[in-house]
């Protein structure tokens, strides 16, 4: 048995929104041409798998998801031939704008952020640079809650196929919030996919998962990438809080 009831909340400020512009970029789609069929597709994947590892899910996640199945929808409806292609209403143009208006938002909070850390050093952390991460990309910057789902939801799609076992055998978060730690006392930094031993059942991998969360929400360890979708390195901070 593992422990699947665990519940952990993402930050209201990750949004569905957050989630499309994450799935924009990782298939570098043309935000003004978004391919909605395959969108709404990967956005219900995100929610299911979000679902499964018991996340809290706000209600906006759930609205957006039937947004995008109505502008799906609206899509497939017969054109009206009697309306010249440019007066036709794009059924994306309110989402599009809501994604243009959201991302400028974020930008400028980054760089409001950045002039803030600028001005007050005593928060300020240098970019860490890593051995292994190779000469020409020495630095790793914080990774982003969905480009964990992201690299996890690989990690699932290469596991074993589910084996129906009885075991009496309780494996806990917090088991595996020991096994992680004890892991990167061993060695620091760490591969995302090194936390995740190969032929290990779909339930042990969530619950790895959501003890890695609680690691990084504790900041016992950090989570780095090299660049956008590039390996995901996670390292022993010698501040964290350990839990008992």
């Amino acid at each position: 048995m593992t422990d699947v009831g665990y519940r952990i909340k993402i930050p209201v400020f990750e949004g569905p929104l957050d989630l499309l512009l994450h799935l924009i970029k990782e298939n570098e789609i043309d935000i003004y041409d978004i391919p909605i069929a395959e969108i709404t597709k990967q956005y219900l994947e995100y929610l299911e798998l979000m679902k499964e590892l018991n996340l809290e899910i706000a209600g906006e996640f759930l609205v957006m998801a039937a947004t995008l199945i109505q502008i799906k929808t609206r899509m497939l409806l017969p054109v009206d031939e009697d309306v010249p292609p440019e007066e036709r209403e794009d059924p994306r143009i309110e989402l599009v704008e809501k994604l243009l208006e959201y991302q400028a938002f974020k930008n400028a909070s980054l760089d409001l952020q950045e002039r803030l850390q600028e001005r007050s050093r005593q928060f300020w952390r240098e970019p860490l640079e890593i051995e292994d991460s190779g000469p020409d990309e020495p630095f790793l910057f914080d990774v982003h809650i969905y480009d964990l789902i992201a690299a996890f939801k690989r990690v699932l799609e290469n596991a074993p196929p589910e084996m129906v076992q009885v075991t009496r055998e309780t494996l806990t978060v917090k088991d595996r919030i020991n096994y992680i730690i004890e892991t990167l006392e061993d060695k620091s930094p760490v591969r995302f996919e090194e936390l995740f031993e190969p032929g290990a059942s779909r339930q042990i991998l969530i619950v790895t998962f959501l003890a890695l969360l609680e690691v990084l929400r504790f900041g016992i360890a950090r989570a780095y990438q090299e660049r956008d979708f590039g390996i995901i390195w996670i390292i022993k901070e010698e501040d964290g809080e350990e839990e008992g």
